[in-house]
């Protein structure tokens, strides 16, 4: 009955043909008519038992190439698949399982492949929306030489190709800021103290194994690594506004994309500078990029964050409090960077409350009216917001619709009214 349900439409066109000559050779008596229908009735009825009886044996893996993509940039999959019978397989229809943000489902044909054979097949996939997008199972159509019958087998595995947010490369800009330290020890040096005065502490894992002070391991039994050798790192929070209601436009261009954009383009330049990271959004939700869970290449990308911005989305929270809230609590901040939306006056004045002592705030403003009518960009709520946020000495960073945040970054150089000089007085 598998066989039978897996017929083609020619296969069924066969199987019609074949019984109506049958029936019209039984009326008329016509014996050579009906040794026509016996043999087109029985090709799909032959092809659907031997096609069902079929036993193929096959193996498939699937490398992605990048496994993250940027938005806008292609990716390669590469299919190996193995036949690991000692039979050789027939026509095989190869389909990959693809979502619609990444193109059409691609489609290959395979003539044979012979015993312990191996294919290879490649093809591209790209999209324009950030997102984690699975790529399979992928399905294998076994059909016999005359297409009469068609039978899909399907693997279970399939991967997932994550599309992060556009990095654009942003120029040096110093932002001072507190450094604290992810070392035990600020004083304490191996010149100064001696080798024998090391304050050791036990090893912990991704450790490095240079740091191992073996006369303490070999007194206390276990590994032991020098204290004074941990190295300090810069730490900071990035605010990146979700709110829908305070973004614009839809799609791509939309001021949210550029917002997100923004923030993955200022995580990696700072990632890259030894800064570490975590990610705050209005609702409070809060990402430690810098112990752990955000894993820096030679390019200085932290792949956490921009996983993480890869599946941001608008929320419906109404105001800033959750956000400014969880930057309050984190503490330690020295540097905080906003990437905001539209936002109105008392939200600025809590904003600005933010920034105390040797803290560095920057506030990367979107002009978001600028995004639906250009002519009402740079609004009195937009100018109020500055003015609040420049006189609690935040450095501000206006990013107008249409203008590359690289153009307009070098403004986070300049202190409180002073980046006002660009645009409003």
């Amino acid at each position: 009955m598998t066989g039978l349900r897996a017929l083609t439409t020619r296969g069924r066109s066969f199987l019609a043909s074949g019984l109506a000559a049958l029936a019209c050779a039984f009326f008329i008596g016509e014996h050579d008519l009906l040794r026509v229908g016996v043999l087109v009735l029985s090709l799909p009825l032959i092809a659907a038992v031997v096609v069902a009886r079929t036993r193929y044996r096959l193996s498939c893996a699937r490398r992605l190439d990048p496994p993250r993509a940027e938005v806008g940039s292609e990716a390669s999959v590469t299919l190996r698949l193995e036949n690991v019978t000692r039979l050789p397989t027939g026509l095989l229809l190869i389909e990959d399982t693809v979502p619609y943000a990444l193109g059409a489902r691609p489609r290959f044909v395979l003539d044979r492949v012979e015993p312990r054979g191996v294919r290879e097949i490649e093809y591209r996939v790209r999209s324009d929306l950030r997102g984690r997008f699975p790529i399979g199972p992928l399905s294998i159509r076994i059909s016999d030489p005359f297409g009469l019958v068609e039978l899909t087998r399907s693997f279970t595995v399939s991967d997932t190709l994550v599309v992060t947010p556009q990095v654009v490369a942003l120029s040096h800009v110093r932002l001072s800021g507190e450094w604290t330290g992810g070392g035990d020890s600020r004083t304490r040096s191996v010149a100064a103290a001696g080798d024998d005065d090391i304050a050791p502490r036990e090893y912990r894992q991704g450790d490095d194994l240079r740091r191992v002070h073996w006369r303490s391991t070999a007194r206390y039994g276990e590994l032991m690594v020098r204290r004074e050798e941990q190295q300090w790192q810069s730490r900071g929070a990035l605010l990146l506004d979700t709110r829908r209601h305070a973004h614009r436009g839809e799609g791509p261009r939309s001021s949210f994309e550029v917002a997100v954009s923004a923030a993955a383009s200022i995580g990696v330049h700072l990632a890259h500078e030894g800064l570490g990271l975590r990610l705050v959004t209005d609702q409070g939700i809060a990402q430690d990029t810098a112990q752990g869970t955000g894993h820096l290449t030679g390019a200085g990308q932290s792949w956490s964050l921009l996983d993480t911005l890869a599946v941001a989305r608008t929320s419906s929270a109404r105001s800033l409090e959750y956000g400014v809230t969880a930057l309050r609590q984190g503490g330690g901040d020295g540097l905080i960077v906003a990437v905001l939306g539209g936002v109105t006056l008392e939200e600025a004045q809590s904003l600005a409350r933010l920034r105390h002592g040797n803290v560095t705030g920057v506030a990367v403003l979107l002009d978001v009216a600028g995004w639906e009518r250009p002519e009402l960009g740079d609004g009195r709520e937009y100018r109020a917001a500055q003015a609040v946020l420049a006189g609690a000495g935040w450095r501000i960073v206006r990013l107008p619709a249409g203008v590359p945040l690289a153009d307009v970054w070098p403004d986070a150089a300049q202190r409180g009214r002073f980046a006002l000089t660009g645009g409003d007085s």
